[in-house]
């Protein structure tokens, strides 16, 4: 049987959309959310990226990606730092930092369940068709 190319979207965001869902749910426990996490995750791995870099790589606009910084600095997540020009960057407080890696632990568990099944060649053969597909412009 070969799968329809709208079977095979649809399988992709149903995947997707149980992932937010376990995501939210368990990132939740931390007090955060799955875009949170997904911004302190961005940020440790590039720590001069703009508030502009972050919505593009959190799949926000840059007028959510910064009301939700304001958010994150109050909650002591972030810390605002002074950069070249204008751009507007952050860094990750300790507790940022201590909140991405109890994030990441609780991510990699519900990943697992989706994943878990899937020998390391399988997953390194899912990334690289995901990835090929994805494209050029993808963050």
């Amino acid at each position: 049987m070969t799968s329809s190319l709208q079977e095979v979207g649809l399988a992709v965001k149903r995947l997707q959309w149980r992932h937010h869902r376990a995501a939210n749910v368990r990132l939740a426990e931390l007090g955060l959310s799955l875009v949170q996490w997904d911004v302190l995750r961005h940020l440790a791995a590039q720590p001069e990226a703009s508030l502009h870099d972050l919505a593009v790589l959190t799949f926000q606009t840059d007028q959510s990606m910064g009301a939700l910084a304001g958010r994150m600095i109050k909650r002591g997540l972030l810390a605002r730092v002074d950069g070249p020009g204008r751009a507007v960057r952050h860094r990750l407080t300790e507790r940022g930092d201590d909140a991405r890696r109890a994030g990441s632990e609780l991510m990699d568990a519900v990943l697992r369940e989706s994943f878990g099944a899937l020998t390391p060649e399988q997953v390194d053969q899912l990334h690289e068709l995901l990835t090929l597909t994805a494209g050029a412009d993808a963050p």
